[in-house]
């Protein structure tokens, strides 16, 4: 949605729900609000569209997923080590 537009964004963010949660035709709540009907069925359209699409990823929060992905496999490894260290160490005490 452009942030050049005359109406607040809440206020769009608004109109866009009361269309998806009433029974009455987009026609008929655009002209309640005094909203042109394209105008409505526009807002309407792309949240469907970004809602769709998924969100948005934060190119710092993928390289922190990115991070924390290789930093549990490096834990994974070490801890696969430790569990044969451990039992090889309990067999040699056994003897």
């Amino acid at each position: 949605m452009s942030s050049r537009s005359k109406y607040p964004e809440q206020f769009r963010r608004d109109a866009i729900e009361l269309v998806n949660s009433s029974d009455r035709p987009l026609r008929q709540i655009a002209r309640e609000l005094g909203v042109n009907h394209e105008t409505l069925r526009s807002w309407v359209n792309t949240a469907k569209q970004a809602a769709e699409a998924g969100p948005v990823e934060d190119p710092a929060e993928a390289q922190e997923l990115q991070r924390l992905r290789k930093r549990v496999a490096e834990l994974e490894k070490e801890q696969e080590i430790l569990r044969k260290a451990a039992a090889y160490f309990a067999r040699e005490m056994d003897r």
